[in-house]
């Protein structure tokens, strides 16, 4: 897989009620030029294994780090995004389908 043109981050810490959801309309997208990082942090609920189902998708990919809070969580997303433009996502959200492509649209 090629460098993203977006790269998604969402911070998570014992998230799993609304987890799924937002990573659902993650994928939902119009826009599919993407990577989704999942940044667990340290959480105690079935955050984890809830990213894990996804593992399918190539573009979905999780990373824990022991409890820092938000901010250490964003900033650790952006280490390992690889694309240019990032969108941050909290864990109990969920973006409308052309939600990326006219925030892409946007800056191009």
């Amino acid at each position: 897989m090629g460098q993203p043109q977006v790269s998604v981050v969402i911070p998570v810490w014992n998230g799993e009620r609304y987890l799924k959801q937002a990573i659902e309309s993650i994928l939902a997208q119009d826009f599919v030029d993407f990577e989704l990082l999942v940044i667990d942090d340290g959480s105690t609920d079935r955050s984890a294994e809830i990213v894990s189902a996804f593992a399918h998708d190539p573009r979905v990919t999780l990373h824990k780090q022991a409890n820092g809070g938000v901010v250490a969580a964003r900033n650790a997303g952006l280490r390992v995004a690889r694309a240019e433009f990032v969108a941050f996502l909290d864990a109990d959200d969920i973006l409308a389908a052309e939600k990326l492509a006219c925030c892409l649209a946007a800056f191009t």
